[in-house]
């Protein structure tokens, strides 16, 4: 065989796919968390604090706290952790980088802790900032292995969709042709300018060369692929993400069908649990021990709510019942206490009377 080139196309690693993937689901629970409101409260009641505006309006100089939030969410389940640490000013500083020295029985330190570039010089304690760990290895090992799999498809299918209907040829090289070092450049070089022609032109003519044969052959019948399989895998490998995330794959789809169960589901079992770390983490670090003793607390509304308006029967039942008091039911619904003495009493209908002695019917006196 005379040493000419035989030519191939590599898979390439389109790692577009998994940002696609990671970032859809990801920025899902960030734009979610975003819409919080931070509030101080004291027994029930909201009362100012100067980290209002840090929390809801600006915390730090460069984000607004949207923004910030979103970032917060992102790092968190990407990286597994996140770590805020505070300037002089009280900005919140959202670290790129750092190193964790951890102690049985005093608290860890945060050690070259890096925030756009510029590397802090001091130590953080870990009363001195705010950190949270997802704690989901699972969603890390998906990261890091299953994604190897599903890229290298992903571009195996997109390159044999790029070829479908593309000309195919076999050249042919009598045999009896002597071919001196001259020569096999100079048919070298005509292959590489035929290959070019064909791989990039939609439409090519090749010349007939004595000793050299030029023959199209068809691939087989191709119309069995179709771009609809990258949209397939594309979507399959976010609804995965998305179910260790704790996302209804309908809601990250954008599909109606179920829409409001999977939205309950949604905020029960993913956005909750979030919630709950960010506002123990909060209440422990910027609530003294004592004030929070004292009924002072860091709540976050504005997402797990239900709709008032959609639970109007509900509310209805479970005043007239005596289970709540109108006041409490405000509570539930992230508004504040009414200072109405008669939203703290209970209230008992006459359809929620006692039964007789005899077990009969209703009493007839109101």
């Amino acid at each position: 065989m005379w040493d000419l080139g035989v030519f191939g196309i590599d898979v390439e690693q389109r790692a577009y796919l998994k940002k696609t993937a990671i970032e859809t689901c990801v920025n899902f629970i960030g734009r979610t968390i975003s819409l919080s409101e931070f509030r101080f409260t004291k027994d029930g009641r909201k009362v100012k604090s100067e980290w209002d505006y840090i929390l809801n309006v600006r915390p730090n100089t460069d984000q607004s706290a949207a923004d910030f939030w979103q970032d917060f969410i992102y790092k968190l389940l990407h990286d597994n952790e996140v770590l805020v640490v505070f300037t002089d000013n009280n900005d919140f500083l959202i670290a790129d980088s750092f190193d964790r020295v951890e102690y049985a029985i005093y608290p860890d330190i945060f050690k070259n802790v890096m925030v756009k570039g510029y590397e802090f010089k001091k130590s953080f304690n870990m009363d001195e900032v705010i950190h949270i760990s997802y704690n989901n290895e699972k969603f890390t090992r998906f990261l890091d292995g299953m994604f190897k799999d599903y890229t290298e498809l992903f571009s195996r299918i997109i390159e044999t969709n790029m070829y479908v209907n593309q000309i195919r040829a076999i050249a042919g090289v009598d045999g009896n042709t002597s071919l001196d070092e001259k020569k096999r450049e100079k048919l070298q070089g005509f292959i590489d300018r035929m290959f070019n022609a064909f791989r990039n032109k939609a439409f090519a003519i090749v010349p007939q060369t004595n000793g050299f044969n030029y023959e199209e052959i068809t691939s087989g019948n191709n119309s069995s692929r179709h771009v609809e399989e990258l949209d397939k895998l594309k979507k399959d490998l976010t609804s995965h993400v998305a179910n260790i995330l704790g996302i209804p794959i309908t809601l990250i789809h954008g599909e109606m069908a179920e829409y409001e169960t999977a939205l309950k589901a949604y905020i029960k079992f993913c956005i909750k649990p979030l919630i709950k770390k960010i506002q123990d983490e909060l209440n422990a670090k910027l609530i003294e021990k004592d004030d929070y003793m004292n009924g002072e607390r860091i709540k976050i509304f504005g997402v797990a709510e239900m709709d008032p308006l959609e639970l109007a029967n509900a509310i209805d039942k479970l005043v007239a019942s005596m289970v709540y008091t109108p006041n409490e039911v405000r509570i539930k619904l992230g508004d504040e206490p009414s200072t109405d003495e008669r939203l703290n009493k209970h209230y008992y209908t006459k359809n929620y009377q006692e039964l007789d002695s005899e077990g009969g019917g209703e009493k007839d006196e109101a």
